[in-house]
C-alpha cells in the first residue's frame, strides 16, 4: 500500500508542480479591431472563424426581433483581414434562431452551428448554402418548444441533433459534430455528408460527455472535444476510440474575480471552474499547439498536443486583454488568436508574445 501511494506521489507531483508554475504570455489586443457599420450591432458573440484570406467571421447572437425569449438571434457577418465589413451571410435563413459557433473547413467553406435550430449549414465561400445537417422543430406543431433535459436522457437518434455545438473535420474530410446539451455525444460524417457512426452519451467515464461543447481535430486525424460539464478535454481516434484525456489543473489567482456572481468554490459546478474548457482550437503545423480557454478566472491557456499546459494568458473583465466569457476561439498561427466573448458582445484579435517570457 505504501509503495502505491509513493508511486502516485513521484507520478502526481511533478505534474501539479508544473502546472502551478504555467508562465504569463505576454500578449497584445488590437482595440476596435472590426469596423462595423453605424447601424450595425454586436449581440452575444458565440464564434469566430478565419479563413486562407485572413476574412474573421463572426458568429453573433444579433439581429434579434420579437419577445425576449424565442427570438431569432443569429446574425453572420463577414470582415476583411483588416477587420473591415464585407457582408452579411444568410440573412433571415431558416435555420438562423440561436448561434453558436462558425469553422471555416480546409476549401474555405463556412460552417455554421445554431444551437436553437438543432442545424448544421454550410455554405460555400460565396455564401450559398451547399449542405444541411439536423432539421429544427416544426413551428405548426403545437406541442413543440425547447429540448429538456429529462433523466434517463432520451436516446439518439442518427442524424438528429438536440442543441449542437461545434464541427470539425479530419485529413480525409470526414465530418466531426458535437451534440451537444441534450445528446452529449460526437456524430460523424464522411466527406459526401453520409452518416458513419456515432460515440457517445451523457456519463463521466471516458467516451462520455457532460455537454461536449467545442472540437477540433489535430494534422493525425486526432479528436479533441472539450467536455465542458466534466472539466476535461478528451482525444479520440477518428473512429471514436478513446486515446487520452487532458485536464487544465492551474488554480485561480486569489485575487480573481468572475465577470459575474460571486467567486465560484470547489463546489461550483464544473463549467465554472479553473480550467474547464469552453473553447478549444488547434493551430496549423509543422508544430500544432492546442490553445483552451475557460470561463474563470477568464484565461486562455496554450498546450502541447499531449496536454503539457505551456502559458496562459489574460484574465475576466470588460477591458481590452480580459474576457467575458469566450466561446469560441479561432488560431490560424501560433500567435495570432480571435475570441469570440459573450458577455462583452466583442471579438478580439490577440497577438501573443512567447519569446518574451521570463525563464
Amino acid at each position: 500500500m505504501k509503495k502505491s501511494l509513493l508511486l502516485v506521489t513521484l507520478l502526481i507531483g511533478p505534474l501539479a508542480w508544473a502546472q502551478q508554475s504555467v508562465p504569463e504570455i505576454p500578449f497584445d489586443s488590437i482595440p476596435d479591431f472590426l469596423k462595423l457599420p453605424p447601424d450595425l450591432y454586436l449581440g452575444e458573440v458565440a464564434g469566430v472563424a478565419v479563413n486562407s484570406k485572413g476574412h474573421v467571421f463572426v458568429f453573433s447572437r444579433g439581429n434579434t426581433t420579437g419577445p425576449a425569449y424565442g427570438a431569432a438571434a443569429a446574425q453572420l457577418l463577414e470582415f476583411d483581414a483588416n477587420g473591415n465589413y464585407i457582408r452579411e451571410i444568410g440573412k433571415n435563413l431558416y435555420a438562423w434562431s440561436f448561434a453558436h459557433a462558425v469553422r471555416i473547413d480546409a476549401e474555405d467553406n463556412i460552417w455554421a452551428v445554431d444551437k436553437g435550430s438543432d442545424m448544421i449549414i454550410k455554405f460555400n465561400p460565396q455564401g450559398r448554402v451547399v449542405m444541411l445537417f439536423g432539421r429544427k422543430k416544426e413551428a405548426s406543431d403545437e406541442n413543440d418548444g425547447p429540448w429538456t433535459h429529462v433523466k434517463p436522457p432520451r436516446p439518439a437518434i442518427d442524424g438528429e441533433f438536440r442543441q449542437p455545438t461545434d464541427v470539425a473535420w479530419d485529413q480525409q474530410g470526414d465530418i466531426f459534430i458535437s451534440d451537444g446539451y441534450i445528446n452529449s455525444r460526437v456524430a460523424k460524417y464522411d466527406k459526401n455528408g453520409d452518416w458513419v457512426k456515432q460515440w457517445g452519451q451523457p456519463g463521466t467515464a471516458p467516451g462520455e460527455f457532460n455537454t461536449p461543447h467545442s472540437i477540433a481535430a489535430d494534422a493525425q486525424g486526432h479528436i479533441y472535444v472539450a467536455d465542458r460539464g466534466n472539466r476535461r478535454i478528451q482525444v479520440f481516434d477518428p473512429d471514436g476510440t478513446f486515446l487520452r484525456e487532458i485536464r487544465i489543473d492551474v488554480p485561480a489567482p486569489p485575487d480573481a474575480k468572475p465577470w459575474m456572481g460571486s467567486r465560484p468554490g470547489p463546489n461550483a459546478p464544473a463549467t465554472m471552474q479553473p480550467g474547464s474548457p469552453w473553447a478549444i482550437c488547434i493551430t496549423p503545423g509543422p508544430t500544432q499547439y492546442l490553445y483552451s480557454a475557460d470561463a474563470f478566472p477568464g484565461r486562455i491557456y496554450k498546450l502541447t498536443l499531449d496536454g503539457k499546459v505551456l502559458g496562459m494568458l489574460g484574465r475576466s473583465g470588460r477591458q481590452w486583454k480580459q474576457f467575458g466569457w469566450i466561446h469560441e476561439m479561432a488560431c490560424p498561427s501560433e500567435n495570432e488568436l480571435y475570441v469570440a466573448e459573450l458577455l462583452n458582445w466583442r471579438v478580439q484579435k490577440l497577438i501573443l508574445h512567447p519569446s518574451e517570457v521570463a525563464h
